[in-house]
């Protein structure tokens, strides 16, 4: 090559990378102080907007406390899957952003009403660092049991002056400054343990409503199109309040009415309000964005989820921890992490996630329904769930999995995506790249076989919450181990649910290592605490390569293991034993139950418990043995 050209060559990759050095040195690296903490919304929010023309790489804060407020706070309409869709506020709309970090330095960021710390759209390498998030007022109230009388069917509630409240049409109203919510969903909660109470089921949810006592033609209502019962319309159709509220004396109300056992004397109880309402304000809601990192994150409240990501890819949280504070119960009233329609991998390390309303991790696809078949290479699909709304499945080029669940839980073609329409939150138009098979028909199911990601869940801590521990519903290599769990229902639950919720992806390549169960499903449901399971009432399998290593199981009951619809599982090196902890609730369980499997294989186990059988097996398996 003539020197000339070389020399040429050389200058224009020397101009391209110091014009990019430059570019990215001449970022700006904004820095608040405390003089912004009594509301920081409109300072924050005025360099954020401004970032859109004027690009930074860091946002960071002197250590203190900044109050947010939703009054000048940046407003957005938003369909946020698994919440409720409405009108939120944000000082951090991060929408198409690339390379920022935001660095609170050991700050306590507190928020007030239906905020969302931080809203993460359209982005790139995001990551937010050494922040601890709370709400100045919760969205769930929680007060103790303080009297009982099952004979009249009454308990004494008492509340601190953090829960205010308003009986309303003998009603007991939760009054926010920015918020109201009713009794609604509840759960008891042990002081002592700070985590829910033992057999909490017996007691919880208040029996709040009853079947309405008079309707006129309700049953003549008639739509064209299919409806959903869990919408906010219909799910209060043919309903009423049954239990009643009066106040005793300032701060003690007396409920009324509930018919399962009373609330014991000395426990929490707490309310989150009607099931449609109560999830409007996640501490981080992440949708299209690549590469993501929460590390030392703190999440002590949030009015749903501590954080729900949707269609991206590589998300890491790092020492991200979901806590309760000021001597609550809750810490969010949610999921303390939610995974959809996400891909590359998702990794959870270090976390502790605790006293949630919900499970500590959910991670799955969706499933839509064939509800149009309008040419050969266009169908119409509609959203299951009412708070799945909005959801698209794919983009262009993904690869779309067709499925009817009474004959497989696995795709009977694969097809692609040339574009999605999206008509309205329940109602999309998908044209595909290649013809649709002749088989295809409505009320058939559809899945995005490229959104799920590999998983790693290692050195976390999950536990006195509501539900599971991990609800997983993935084929991609998942692998959890060196955790500790005890959750009032499943500490791992492995679903197929195409029913209610419409949460694809059957689970593939797992790997269940070295973890510590204890005294999981000490709400009183008769469950396993690992359960693979499916809502279709079939035999087809749905689980494959599941490995179950070295881990401990310190029990207080008996069921440890529920196998279903599964081929190829190992349990190998595991220690059960009976904890004591709480009385057994079903002494008359094995410790495993195996139906409709195959290719199940036990080695080197050790069984200390008290089941009179360990195994349960059927036709399928009638000769397997526990070793």
């Amino acid at each position: 090559m003539p020197r000339l050209k070389k020399f040429l060559i050389s200058i224009f990759l020397f101009a391209s990378v110091f014009g990019k050095a430059q570019n990215e040195n001449s970022k700006k690296h904004i820095h608040f102080t405390s003089e912004i903490s009594d509301d920081a919304s409109s300072a924050v929010l005025e360099k954020v907007l401004s970032a859109i023309e004027n690009p930074i790489s860091k946002i960071s804060f002197e250590q203190g406390t900044y109050h947010f407020y939703p009054d000048k706070a940046y407003e957005i309409y938003s369909n946020i899957s698994n919440h409720d869709d409405v009108v939120i506020y944000t000082a951090f709309p991060l929408q198409k952003f690339k390379n920022l970090t935001i660095d609170g330095q050991g700050s306590t960021f507190i928020f007030h009403g239906r905020m969302i710390p931080f809203l993460i759209e359209n982005s790139e390498n995001i990551t937010v660092t050494n922040v601890t998030i709370d709400w100045q007022v919760p969205f769930h109230s929680e007060g103790v049991i303080v009297a009982n009388d099952s004979v009249k069917a009454t308990f004494d509630w008492k509340f601190s002056d953090e829960y205010p409240y308003e009986i309303r049409n003998r009603q007991l109203i939760f009054i926010k400054p920015y918020y109201e919510h009713t009794v609604g969903q509840t759960i008891l909660f042990d002081p002592e343990r700070k985590a829910i109470m033992f057999n909490t089921e017996a007691y919880t949810n208040l029996t709040t409503v009853t079947k309405s006592a008079i309707q006129h033609n309700v049953n003549q209502i008639d739509y064209k199109y299919k409806t959903d019962p869990r919408s906010k319309l219909h799910k209060s159709w043919g309903i009423e309040n049954k239990i009643w509220a009066e106040q005793i004396e300032p701060g003690v109300v007396r409920i009324h009415g509930h018919k399962k056992m009373m609330p014991p004397v000395g426990m929490i109880l707490t309310s989150k309000g009607h099931q449609s309402l109560n999830r409007m304000a996640p501490s981080f809601r992440i949708t299209y964005t690549n590469g993501f990192i929460a590390k030392n994150v703190n999440v002590h409240h949030a009015g749903g989820m501590g954080i729900i990501v949707e269609n991206s890819s590589d998300v890491l949280l790092d020492n991200f921890n979901v806590t309760a504070s000021n001597d609550r119960m809750v810490s969010t009233t949610a999921d303390a992490t939610h995974f959809i329609g996400c891909r590359g991998k998702v990794t959870l390390r270090n976390c502790t996630l605790n006293n949630m309303l919900d499970d500590g991790l959910n991670l799955h696809g969706v499933y839509q329904e064939i509800v149009d078949i309008k040419d050969e290479y266009t169908i119409g699909v509609r959203m299951g769930h009412s708070q799945q709304e909005g959801f698209t499945i794919g983009r262009s080029n993904d690869t779309l999995g067709f499925l009817r669940l009474s004959d497989s839980f696995f795709p009977y073609d694969k097809l692609t995506v040339n574009n999605i329409q999206k008509i309205n939150g329940r109602y999309q138009i998908i044209k595909l790249n290649e013809k649709l098979p002749s088989t295809v028909m409505v009320g058939d199911l559809i899945e995005n076989l490229d959104a799920y990601p590999e998983l790693l869940v290692e050195n976390c801590n999950i536990g006195n919450n509501r539900a599971r521990g991990l609800l997983i519903s993935n084929p991609k290599k998942t692998v959890i181990q060196n955790n500790t769990f005890s959750t009032e229902m499943e500490p791992i639950l492995i679903p197929v649910e195409s029913g209610h919720w419409f949460e694809a992806g059957n689970a593939a390549n797992v790997l269940i290592k070295n973890n510590v169960f204890q005294d999981g499903q000490h709400s009183g449901f008769n469950r396993g605490v690992i359960r693979f399971v499916t809502d279709d009432d079939n035999e087809n399998i749905a689980f494959k390569n599941i490995a179950i290593i070295d881990n401990t199981f310190n029990h207080f009951d008996n069921l440890v293991l529920e196998i279903a619809n599964t081929d190829g599982l190992l349990f190998e090196g595991n220690t059960i034993t009976n904890s004591g902890t709480f009385p057994m609730l079903y002494p008359k369980n094995p410790a495993i139950k195996v139906k409709t499997s195959r290719n199940i294989e036990f080695k080197k186990n050790i069984y200390k418990g008290r089941a009179n059988q360990i195994i349960e097996s059927d036709g399928y398996m009638p000769k397997l043995k526990f070793k």
